[in-house]
């Protein structure tokens, strides 16, 4: 058998919906209006949080990492299915797929760390409010967000280098609509113990590590709150809390459930729909949920949208 990586050279198809043509249109239409919300409402809160004084503040430092996050995300992935889905050919280069499995498994990566670093902020806030100002100096955000973005990098340089180097026969289909690890892995024809103990312990790493950090900040978190006397504080904190907690929930959920188990134990149109979910829906409800929840960003907008208002006027 020859398992020369013959198909280095060539177009990779990603296969994506083509054996439910009927939904094509449908998931092309929701897709293309999810990625509209996307880019308004993350850049939304990018420049909220960028001309309102009031939101320079270490929650809104990582509020905005995390919308650049979701925009740099969707955007790796989404114009390259919606050619697909739209034009005649379903074909990605070589060196575009392996651009987009990259961004996509660095950006996804960055962001696992870095809602963990949200969570020890808001545990910060709550359980020491005296002292968090002290304690989230502007030098540890940025190190702790440089660090969040080095350690998606280098996850991502190992899972890439490893997945890409299995020999694939020849074989170019992807079954899925972008280039991602599970779909990569299927289309080898060697099975490789070291890549699955490899993805194993970086999915520890990446996932369950950090979500074990964010349940033990929101215990401690939980304790506190249930001593606050304040109704507007306690009201405040469950605010903040509960929108980075429902986005937690929401991109943890679909990721640890679709990595974390045996690739065998789920089907493939499951796995396209779950990539959909997290990949595509997701990144649309972040704003959303902060804005929605959060009466600050509500009170910025309207600051600044009063501000170009009365200049204009003048």
């Amino acid at each position: 058998m020859d398992t020369n990586n013959g198909s280095s050279t060539t177009d990779f198809i990603l296969l994506g919906f083509s054996d439910r043509p009927q939904l094509e249109p449908i998931i092309s239409g929701v897709v293309f209006i999810f990625y509209i919300v996307t880019l308004v409402g993350n850049t939304t809160i990018i420049l909220v949080s960028y001309l309102d004084t009031q939101l320079h503040t270490p929650m809104y430092f990582f509020l905005s990492n995390l919308s650049f996050l979701d925009l740099c995300y969707t955007t790796s992935i989404i114009p390259q299915m919606l050619v697909n889905l739209w034009g005649p050919t379903r074909s990605i280069t070589y060196g575009g797929c392996v651009l987009q499995f990259f961004f996509a498994l660095d950006l996804g990566s960055t962001e696992c760390l870095l809602l963990a670093v949200m969570a020890y902020d808001r545990y910060a806030a709550v359980c020491q409010p005296l002292h968090y100002t002290v304690i989230m100096h502007p030098q540890l955000c940025q190190k702790m967000v440089l660090t969040a973005w080095l350690g998606g990098l280098g996850s991502a340089l190992i899972v890439c280098s490893l997945t890409l180097n299995l020999p694939r026969c020849g074989h170019r289909k992807v079954d899925n609509f972008l280039c991602e690890m599970p779909a990569l892995i299927k289309m080898a024809c060697v099975y490789s113990k070291v890549n699955e103990i490899t993805v194993f312990a970086l999915g520890v790493v990446f996932l369950l590590a950090p979500i074990s950090l964010i349940l033990i900040s929101y215990g401690v978190i939980t304790q506190a709150v249930m001593r606050i006397k304040s109704e507007a504080r306690w009201r405040k904190v469950l605010n903040t809390c509960g929108s980075h907690l429902t986005v937690v929930t929401l991109f943890y959920g679909t990721i640890i459930y679709m990595y974390m188990r045996p690739q065998n134990s789920t089907s493939q149109d499951e796995g396209k729909f779950l990539t959909l979910f997290y990949a595509i829906i997701t990144p649309s409800l972040n704003p959303l949920i902060y804005t929605l929840r959060n009466k600050d960003v509500k009170s910025a907008v309207k600051r600044i949208l009063h501000v170009e208002k009365w200049s204009a006027k003048s």
